[in-house]
């Protein structure tokens, strides 16, 4: 485990990061294509995309003359299990401290 964590959800902190992974959960998008609908250049979409695949949420592939990008599962798998892993803990704590109340509350 990480020491802060799942260094995946940093990639989120930027509104027009979110809004690329968004698009490319819906469908495989090239640069241009993503840059059409956002309010942001080609190159900033460029940036963002090479952010997320570094961090393993998208990867490319060619198809023809263009690149394609869409969302990595493997990547996705893992930030989902260490959601899932936090999510467990906090209700494994809810449940302790649930039961070591008061019965009289």
């Amino acid at each position: 485990m990480a020491a802060y964590g799942e260094p995946r959800l940093s990639l989120f902190g930027d509104p027009s990061r979110r809004a690329i992974f968004e698009l490319l959960a819906r469908h495989p998008w090239s640069v241009g294509e993503l840059a059409k609908q956002l309010p942001i250049t080609r190159p900033a979409v460029s940036q963002h995309l090479r952010v997320l695949k570094d961090g393993g949420l998208v990867f490319s592939r060619s198809q023809g003359t263009r690149r394609l990008y869409q969302i990595d599962p493997a990547g996705v798998a893992a930030l989902r299990a260490y959601l899932d892993r936090v999510w467990d803990q906090a209700l494994g704590a809810y449940q302790r401290a649930a039961e070591a109340a008061p019965d009289d509350l």
